[in-house]
């Protein structure tokens, strides 16, 4: 049986004491760091606008900033393998939680490519717009004009980072990437300008954890998942995989492009990972 990423979690049990009071003493210092730092992004963001546009050379170390000081705060291991590609071009990694906002924000200054409804979700939303994430409705009629601000973005030579499987995951399955958001890397301004770094993002629980305790799927609650992570008496770790860059005028089109990436980004789970099956 292949696994369904819509199939509802487990019942979310209820939270006890020690947990709640944990995730206060870390929210607390996290929380002022976030949102202060937003503070002087903001701040900053405007004359940085003025000078130099869309390309944002100062602003997104602040991001990093917060990033890092989620996995300090946290307690939770963070490590990455091979480099961040330094050509122009995408990012396209596997999804399996919120948590991949920090875990990949750490590592490399990037823009998200995210689904319309986080813009709405408290704190997480507030920072995505600041740092310049792309909104998307994965409706047919608006794909040309997302495909026209893609273009435009990566003109500018950000790193935009998409998550092709389209949706988060429990962690333990990499699911069939789309090929939708591969089509905005063959218009003839960019397709040979552009390169494209397959990305394989590999949680492991806490060893008293169930092995799916940082995914985060289906109608699991945000805030629950916020509190049980955050409050967790032990943490487990996170490993980012950096792949060599493909260049996108090596692949005749978006599907074969799309199957590449998928198949580097699978290939680099644990063997027990990456199966399809439930």
């Amino acid at each position: 049986m292949i696994w369904d990423p819509d199939k509802a979690p487990a019942p979310q049990p209820a939270l006890d004491a020690a947990t709640k009071f944990r995730f206060i003493l870390r929210a607390i210092p996290f929380g002022t760091i976030c949102f202060g730092t937003l503070a002087i992004l903001l701040i900053l963001r405007q004359p940085e606008r003025w000078i130099y546009g869309m390309r944002r050379p100062f602003t997104p170390y602040l991001t990093q900033f917060v990033c890092h000081s989620f996995f300090v705060i946290s307690g939770m291991r963070f490590s990455h393998h091979g480099k961040p590609m330094p050509e122009h071009g995408a990012i396209v990694a596997n999804h399996s939680s919120w948590l991949d906002i920090f875990t990949l924000h750490a590592a490399k200054r990037i823009y998200y490519v995210s689904k319309a409804e986080v813009r709405g979700w408290v704190g997480i939303g507030w920072l995505a717009r600041a740092t310049g994430t792309i909104f998307i409705n994965r409706v047919r009629g608006e794909a040309k004009a997302q495909e026209q601000v893609f273009r435009d973005r990566l003109t500018l030579g950000h790193k935009l980072l998409f998550f092709p499987e389209g949706t988060s995951t429990d962690a333990m399955h990499v699911l069939p990437f789309k090929t939708t958001l591969f089509a905005a890397f063959y218009h003839p301004d960019l397709r040979d300008k552009l390169s494209v770094q397959p990305v394989t993002v590999i949680y492991r629980a806490p060893d008293d954890k169930e092995p799916t305790f940082y995914g985060w799927w289906g109608d699991m609650d945000f805030g629950w998942s916020l509190v049980r992570i955050l409050g967790a008496r032990r943490q487990g770790s996170v490993e980012v995989i950096y792949h060599t860059p493909l260049r996108v005028a090596d692949y005749p089109d978006r599907k074969a492009l799309a199957k590449a990436c998928e198949e580097i980004v699978r290939n680099a789970m644990p063997p027990e990972r990456r199966s399809l099956e439930a």
